[in-house]
């Protein structure tokens, strides 16, 4: 069940940017397909799912939007000025298969669609202000951008980061998107978003933690891009931290905390109570 609506959620926002980028013939647009394809779409599956249990309308574009925003953020944190990655989901990163000059400027046109493919949603105004409103923050400096500043500042930091200090970094440049997106669906419907937002803040957290035990115990052909960075830069990390099988346990609880916080939904939410448990199992 899972499987297919992630796959659901995928063909949805491919449909939606191929038809937003239609009328473009240019190398960038290429560009910005081939980094929007290819992922596991759990932000888009996110806004799909969280609208289906509010009824709400448009979670196409809401969906494909996220999806955007995130592939932009990936297409600039490969690049050799960041972290200087090679592969993206098994496949050459965007400033590899093209050049820096495109990948630049894919990663803000993604930006930049994202918006307008809210912005274009078949809504009405306040749910939609809202969406744009709430994104610009999760993805800007108070969120997202924040979140890898702090990454980007802890490499060259004089002592390792704490726990705390690694919480509030992953919350911001791995959580912020992930709990926008379980959020999105009861913003479209105007409705409470307390049980969503408390849902994708543990399932962002044990996504991140889970990413970390990739790091150490995944392959590069199996997760799609380099594997053991993090160790081999020094930097602190949930693993580094906390151990490998002490991290397995806090993801482990962060997915039990992200099931129960669904309560409210009861058996209506049980494929975001899989996702959760595929978020620590994945292997890539």
């Amino acid at each position: 069940m899972l499987k297919a609506a992630l796959q659901d959620a995928q063909t949805r926002v491919a449909a939606i940017v191929d038809a937003a980028l239609l009328d473009v013939d240019l190398p960038v647009a290429d560009a910005m397909r081939y980094a929007v394809g290819g992922g596991k779409g759990l932000r888009g599956f996110l806004v799909c799912e969280g609208a289906r249990l509010h009824q709400a309308t448009a979670a196409d574009h809401v969906a494909a939007a996220i999806e955007c925003l995130h592939s932009y953020s990936l297409i600039h944190d490969d690049m050799p000025c960041m972290d200087d990655d090679a592969l993206r989901r098994g496949l050459p990163t965007v400033h590899v298969k093209w050049d820096e000059a495109t990948a630049v400027l894919a990663g803000d046109a993604l930006q930049s669609l994202a918006f307008e493919l809210i912005g274009n949603a078949p809504m009405d105004a306040a749910p939609r202000v809202d969406l744009m409103t709430s994104l610009a923050i999760a993805a800007g400096v108070r969120g997202m951008v924040g979140g890898q500043a702090l990454d980007i500042a802890a490499e060259t930091a004089p002592s390792p980061l704490t726990l705390d200090e690694i919480t509030t970094l992953q919350a911001g440049k791995t959580g912020a998107l992930i709990t926008w997106s379980a959020m999105a669906g009861p913003r479209m419907a105007q409705a409470d978003t307390a049980a969503l937002q408390a849902y994708g803040d543990a399932l962002g957290l044990a996504f991140q933690i889970a990413d970390d035990i990739l790091d150490v115990e995944g392959d590069a052909a199996t997760v799609g891009k380099a594997v053991g960075k993090d160790q081999d830069a020094g930097k602190a990390t949930f693993v580094s931290l906390l151990g490998l099988d002490a991290a397995k346990r806090r993801a482990k609880v962060l997915v039990d905390e992200a099931c129960d916080a669904l309560s409210p939904y009861g058996n209506d939410a049980e494929t975001l109570r899989d996702a959760a448990r595929y978020v620590i199992t994945r292997d890539k």
